[in-house]
């Protein structure tokens, strides 16, 4: 396969899944942001949101995404693709303010950039590859399974005492450490497919996917209720990707780039990440999308 093909193929599919991610992110905040406070965290949530027909085609881009990353994937590497993605977040900032009728100021769309930047930067640089996901014990699973775990119960008991922008962005934390987690078990997952059927069917970590995707699911609706999408999104897209990094390369032996100045570069792109998220968890403009003359009501 040529450069030219990989380029060609790859870059659009994976700019359009990042488009169509964007956009779905847009549409299941705005359903999830009109449901009632008491609805967070809750089955009652998801149970309430499969009703709304603007939510359910916010789930309907999301697949079309996955299909346009799998597209992309096909014909281009992951440290192509995935910071390509990551530029979702360029389109779903602004989109949201310009359905809630507000525009972004210098410093909203500096911690946007600064989040999408950082991120592309981190992933580029570090360019993790290989793995053994056939070569885990149980005894390793349940490590790093515990200490996600504590993680999740961490993040979710700080976003109790917090309000605004914040608490959106702790319960973000824990739904991207799921969904991070959720791609190790699916990578754990095809590869007992290429061994058959009913040998992914008799792994535990066949179902264990089953409950983090629903789990994620959860915790990310919860976050969009709880705030608005510059708060919850920008966690979501740093804390996924990064997750999966460490657990693939604490499970399944995966390997990260590392020295002078990789690892320099992947610091670097971590500090905008976490500078940029700070920047607008601390915006009165992203703070007000969530208040009173910012929380939209039902959908017509």
């Amino acid at each position: 396969m040529t450069d030219g093909t990989v380029l060609a193929i790859a870059v659009p599919a994976s700019l359009a899944a990042g488009a169509c991610f964007a956009v779905a992110g847009v549409l299941q905040q705005w359903a999830a942001a009109a449901r009632p406070d008491s609805e967070a965290l809750t089955p009652r949530l998801l149970a309430q949101l499969v009703r709304d027909r603007l939510w359910l085609c916010g789930i309907g881009l999301a697949v079309l995404a996955y299909g346009f990353q799998s597209l992309a994937l096909s014909f281009g590497p992951l440290s192509l693709v995935q910071p390509l993605i990551v530029a979702e977040l360029v389109f779903a900032v602004p989109l949201s303010a310009r359905l809630y009728r507000m525009r972004l100021g210098r410093r909203e769309w500096f911690g946007t950039l600064a989040v999408a930047v950082g991120l592309a930067l981190a992933l580029v640089s570090a360019r993790p590859e290989g793995g053994r996901p056939q070569a885990v014990g149980l005894g390793s699973w349940l490590l790093v399974l515990g200490a996600v775990a504590g993680l999740v119960c961490a993040a979710l008991a700080v976003g109790r005492v917090l309000t605004g922008p914040w608490r959106a962005s702790a319960t973000a934390l824990a739904a991207g450490a799921v969904m991070g987690t959720q791609s190790v078990l699916l990578a754990a997952t095809v590869d007992r497919l290429r061994q058959g059927l009913l040998t992914a069917l008799a792994a535990w970590q066949t179902y264990a996917l089953v409950v983090a995707s629903v789990g994620g699911l959860l915790l990310i609706q919860s976050a969009f209720q709880q705030g608005p999408l510059a708060a919850s999104l920008t966690v979501i897209d740093a804390t996924e990707p990064v997750v999966a990094v460490t657990v693939g390369t604490t499970l399944f032996g995966e390997t990260v780039r590392t020295g002078w100045p990789v690892s320099a570069v992947t610091v670097a792109g971590l500090g905008c990440v976490a500078a940029g998220i700070a920047c607008l968890d601390t915006s009165r403009l992203i703070a007000a999308l969530h208040g009173g003359r910012g929380r939209p009501g039902p959908p017509a």
